[in-house]
């Protein structure tokens, strides 16, 4: 049961859709960290489960590889003892013979019973090796996703500063923006503007002022020229 669940598990964290967990989340990021967090935890008790199984395992197959060589044991021990009986009982030591032709039996049975338990084995060993090999797989599976999960997240990391960076940028582009008449900028020019404008409408006083003075003076030139011909038509009469 416990390497079914642990099975389980790391078949339904390696199947998991990166991609569909990030568009579900409210905060993406807080879901890669916990993720990642999830996998990084479940890789290490998997890993501490499967070790355990491997050596269950292994276990196993030296039971299993004494009980072979149990088996070989025993029937050459049964071989020695059956020879020893022949030979006694051919040199005419019938009663010697048949204390070996027992030893022989429980040698078979001891031999019998090795190899029982040996062929017993053999079908759970092999089922073990194939769960061993999947729990291998399925671990390789969840590292690679851990390292896919961080990538992500580094990757998200990466898009969200800069989108931040962006984004003050924006705001910084809007604030000062010299087109704007109500900024600071554009009402500053319009006193510019205003203060140039006074200057013009100086310029243009001065220049009326300027131009009666010169009309006057050509007024008192006519009345001068008046005189003298006046004082010229007096002086011939």
């Amino acid at each position: 049961m416990v390497k079914q669940s642990i099975f389980g598990r790391i078949s339904q964290l390696v199947r998991a859709n990166v991609n569909n967990l990030i568009d579900q989340a409210e905060d993406p990021k807080l879901m890669l960290d916990q993720l990642v967090r999830d996998y990084t935890n479940s890789i290490a008790e998997a890993e501490d489960a499967i070790a355990q199984t491997i050596g269950n395992l292994r276990m196993m197959e030296q039971d299993h590889a004494e009980d072979v060589s149990d088996a070989a044991e025993w029937g050459r021990k049964a071989l020695a003892a059956s020879a020893k009986a022949d030979q006694l009982r051919t040199s005419g030591q019938a009663a010697d013979a048949d204390k070996f032709d027992n030893l022989a039996k429980v040698a078979i049975g001891k031999q019998l019973q090795s190899e029982r338990e040996a062929k017993t084995a053999e079908p759970t060993i092999a089922s073990q090796n194939e769960v061993v090999e999947k729990l291998k797989t399925g671990l390789e599976g969840m590292r690679g996703k851990l390292g896919e999960l961080t990538a992500k997240r580094n990757e998200l990391l990466s898009r969200q500063k800069l989108a931040s960076a962006q984004s003050q940028v924006h705001d910084a582009m809007k604030s000062v923006n010299v087109l704007d008449p109500t900024s600071e900028i554009g009402r500053f020019e319009e006193k510019v503007r205003r203060e140039e404008a006074k200057v013009i409408g100086q310029q243009e006083l001065d220049s009326s002022s300027l131009d009666a003075q010169f009309e006057s003076l050509d007024d008192l030139g006519k009345q001068s020229e008046v005189e003298a011909r006046l004082a010229a038509l007096k002086a011939g009469s």
